[in-house]
């Protein structure tokens, strides 16, 4: 386990170095500049704030110096917000990215789960195509198209909850709903295939000649195994919910990192664009381990492959 970590935090290490590479190559050849806007900034001036942010250093040091300070979580500061840190812009807006983000991750299993059992217990019946037609439906639609017939719904025709901002639990049922939306429709339709395959297997068979329940049998010994590919989604899964969120916040108002996101890159704010990338591909890495460490405890027969591929 000890040597296995060790090689997955290499290549996470080796993975953002290659992210923060990238991301800074795309800054510096890109049009414009930080300081570019619709009013005009008269070249001295101009000159003041380039030498200010050290960016009329020569790009090897601006790299070099850009790398010590990522790997010690300093971004530096903000173009656009005057005495602000990227990491206090982070701080200020990743709350509301978290909790949107639970959310949708506890919509998207717990409905997806249940749909997906519920088509394959009824499978070829009318439940069974309902369901399928729902995850189709949510696959079809991009999450801001349901935002918008959510909000048309719900807060425009029904005025049952608030169209957009973030001040309670209300606000973020619209959001967080479409948000899940695309990845509910997915692990509906992995579980139903996982659970139509466990359902045919051997042991299930077994359990039923011996007089147990069809509760008994599908809740105590099939749904376990066939969980193990939703937990191998986890990773994909927390991908869609935070790329998801650029648009979602953004279209709700969402004070969230997406939003920051969006906002930095239409301001040219530099740092900002690279601070929440990097911030971001550390969730994204780190979570892809947690899901592959929870895998390994769910699923006991990874553990024995490795220790027989080992002798």
């Amino acid at each position: 386990m000890a040597r296995y970590l060790l090689k997955k935090i290499g290549s996470i290490i080796v993975s953002l170095f290659i992210i923060i590479t990238i991301t800074f190559i795309l800054m510096k050849i890109a049009p414009g500049g930080p300081f570019t806007s619709e009013r005009k900034t008269s070249p001295a001036i101009e000159k003041q704030m380039m030498e200010a942010y050290g960016l009329n250093d020569p790009i090897h040091e601006q790299y070099f110096d850009y790398l010590i300070k990522a790997a010690k979580f300093d971004f530096g500061p903000s173009f656009k917000y005057d005495g602000q840190e990227v990491t206090d812009i982070i701080k200020r807006s990743l709350p509301y990215s978290l909790i949107l983000g639970a959310e949708a991750i506890f919509i998207a299993l717990a409905f997806g789960v249940l749909l997906g059992v519920i088509a394959a217990i009824r499978h070829n019946k009318f439940a069974d195509y309902t369901a399928m037609i729902i995850a189709v439906l949510g696959i079809s639609v991009p999450s801001f198209i349901m935002a918008t017939i959510l909000q048309y719904i719900f807060a425009i025709k029904l005025q049952a909850l608030p169209i957009a901002r973030f001040e309670s639990f209300a606000h973020t049922i619209l959001p967080a709903v479409a948000l899940a939306t695309t990845p509910l429709a997915f692990i509906a339709r992995l579980m139903r295939s996982s659970m139509l395959e466990v359902l045919s297997a051997d042991y299930i068979k077994t359990a039923k000649s011996k007089g147990l329940s069809e509760r008994v049998v599908t809740y105590k010994h099939a749904l376990r195994n066939a969980m193990l590919p939703i937990v191998s989604y986890m990773g994909p899964l927390v991908v869609s919910v935070l790329t998801g969120s650029f648009v979602i916040e953004k279209i709700f108002g969402i004070p969230g990192l997406g939003n920051e996101f969006v906002v930095s890159v239409t301001n040219r704010d530099y740092t900002v664009i690279m601070g929440t990338t990097v911030f971001f591909s550390v969730l994204l890495l780190v979570s892809i381990l947690v899901v592959d460490l929870i895998y390994g405890l769910v699923d006991p027969r990874i553990k024995v492959t490795s220790q027989e591929a080992g002798k």
